[in-house]
């Protein structure tokens, strides 16, 4: 079966750790519904772009079949994440007379102020990705947040770039079209992570969003409602595994596990004489080593990772703003303790963030290493305007006619006739 112009929507993670596609659509409430799910190791990334070509189309096509499979539909088009060092933001501010100042300012106004923002000299191998606005301003009448409605002469708007590197965009969407799918769209994915776990209330008071992935940290601080600030760390939760495997002297695959079932952010809440049992390099095979040691090295770690969280927010001077605290979500985000390390080292409130409002048959991706694919899926159903499936089109109530309604009784009564011993 053929993928429904407007009835699903598919969209994929292409992360440093996993590919994972989710096919989706809207229930009757207007939640995102995941139909297919298809995760595959990741291959041919590192940090969060193509490293190699090859690896990363075969991995994004076995993500995309298995998801199919999932589904029961075929995919054509994908909303796709982008992340990567090479992703930088800027601030600027565009401005547009508004067309006609006797009706209220339109969409198209807005629009033409956007625009007008975009306008700014970037080099030539750069792309502008996303143009978010901040805030607007109708005739001198300033932080307005939506001027549609309004009248006015003037209309200004302070707005978040976002670019990225045309080459890294270009292998990313070369990748995904050699594995049998087109590009529909490419989204910042910290902004998708924030679609699937912030709540209104911490965008409207100031959040700051850390989604802790394999290879890089992907941040974003939200402030009235609006995006003030992004960046991306090269750092993430295989940094904290290459220190195990160097700390403890064992191969990745061995650290990545221990990490996952043994590791703690809060070393004391381990026992001082707790030992674990771990694959080791060399002719022993295996070894003995001490919990509590394999701790410490996942909290140094973790505190350098949340301290360059901080840094990057302060920076900018919206650390002050961020009432809400911190919002961590990721797959590093899943080790215990990780939540009371970063109250602890940023003094703040920190909560860690599961995805909400979508419904699965699954429960596996109601985990935060998933807020990333069910972001980019909201996403991608929104943009493509779908209607709740299985709601009924609506047309207008007409009266049935005398003809009809004898019709009907007949029938009625034929069948309770038959229902009757």
């Amino acid at each position: 079966m053929a993928l429904k112009a407007r009835g699903t929507v598919a969209a994929i993670d292409v992360g440093t750790t996993k590919i994972c596609t989710l096919i989706g659509d809207l229930d009757l409430n207007g939640e995102v519904r995941v139909l297919g799910i298809g995760v595959t190791t990741s291959r041919g990334m590192k940090r969060g772009v193509i490293d190699d070509m090859v690896e990363a189309a075969g991995a994004i096509r076995r993500s995309v079949e298995l998801a199919e499979q999932s589904a029961g539909v075929k995919v054509s088009s994908v909303t796709i994440g982008l992340a990567g060092s090479h992703v930088a933001c800027m601030n600027n501010k565009g401005l547009t007379a508004v067309s006609n100042p006797n009706r209220p300012i339109d969409a198209g106004d807005v629009e033409r102020a956007l625009d007008s923002a975009r306008t700014i000299a970037i080099p030539s191998n750069r792309e502008i990705v996303h143009v978010l606005p901040r805030h607007y301003v109708v005739d001198g009448h300033e932080q307005v947040t939506n001027p549609i409605g309004m009248h006015g002469h003037r209309l200004d708007v302070e707005a978040h770039l976002i670019t990225g590197s045309v080459s890294a965009m270009q292998n990313l969407k070369r990748c995904a079209i050699t594995a049998g799918v087109q590009v529909d769209e490419l989204v910042l994915e910290q902004l998708a992570s924030a679609d699937a776990v912030l709540d209104e209330e911490e965008r409207r008071h100031g959040v700051i969003l850390a989604d802790i992935g394999g290879g890089t940290t992907d941040i974003v601080v939200l402030l009235n409602g609006a995006v003030y600030h992004t960046a991306v760390l090269p750092v993430g939760g295989n940094s904290i595994t290459n220190d195990l495997v160097v700390g403890l002297r064992t191969p990745f695959h061995a650290a990545e596990e221990a990490k996952e079932i043994y590791g703690h952010a809060i070393p004391s809440a381990v026992g001082m004489d707790e030992t674990i049992e771990l694959e080791a390099f060399g002719a022993e095979g295996r070894r003995t080593v001490n919990r509590r040691r394999l701790c410490e090295i996942v909290q140094a770690r973790m505190e350098e990772i949340l301290e360059m969280i901080a840094q990057e927010v302060h920076r900018m001077g919206l650390d002050e703003l961020a009432a809400a605290g911190l919002v961590l979500t990721g797959g590093a985000s899943n080790l215990l303790g990780t939540e009371k390390l970063a109250s602890d080292v940023l003094q703040m409130p920190v909560r860690v963030a599961y995805p909400h409002e979508i419904t699965c048959k699954t429960d596996i991706i109601l985990n935060p290493a998933f807020a990333t694919s069910i972001g980019l899926l909201s996403w991608a159903a929104r943009q493509r305007g779908l209607r709740p499936a299985a709601l009924p089109e609506v047309r207008p109530a007409r009266a049935p006619s005398a003809e009809q309604w004898t019709g009907w009784m007949k029938k009625l009564q034929t069948a309770v006739k038959a229902m009757l011993p």
